[in-house]
């Protein structure tokens, strides 16, 4: 499961109704290599799922990932700060040995 803080749940729904995107899209998360500790978390919005997608819905907010990003996200939660110290989304997660000062980086 990939879990949708509060916070996170107000911005993903308010950047989709900025894009003007239907109830269609969803929230896909993906794991790409690169950054500082080599693997990066990757967010997009998107309509149409893939054969070997993993689909969850948490706070109403439909979250699709592809199977490998899966195994490196697994009882991750998305969150989003405004705040002075780093304002964006922000990923916990439990599998990460470590992640750079940033936290746009992780490495298992």
């Amino acid at each position: 499961m990939i879990y949708v803080s509060d916070r996170a749940k107000e911005k993903v729904m308010k950047l989709r109704q900025e894009a003007a995107l239907g109830d269609d899209y969803f929230l896909r998360v993906s794991v790409v290599g690169g950054g500082c500790s080599g693997l990066s978390y990757k967010l997009d919005f998107d309509n149409e799922t893939q054969p070997k997608d993993q689909v969850f819905e948490d706070q109403g907010v439909r979250v699709v990932t592809d199977l490998k990003s899966f195994l490196y996200l697994c009882d991750t939660t998305l969150d989003f700060s405004d705040g002075l110290n780093g304002k964006g989304f922000h990923f916990s997660n439990p599998n990460a040995s470590r992640s750079c000062g940033c936290g746009d980086s992780f490495a298992v």
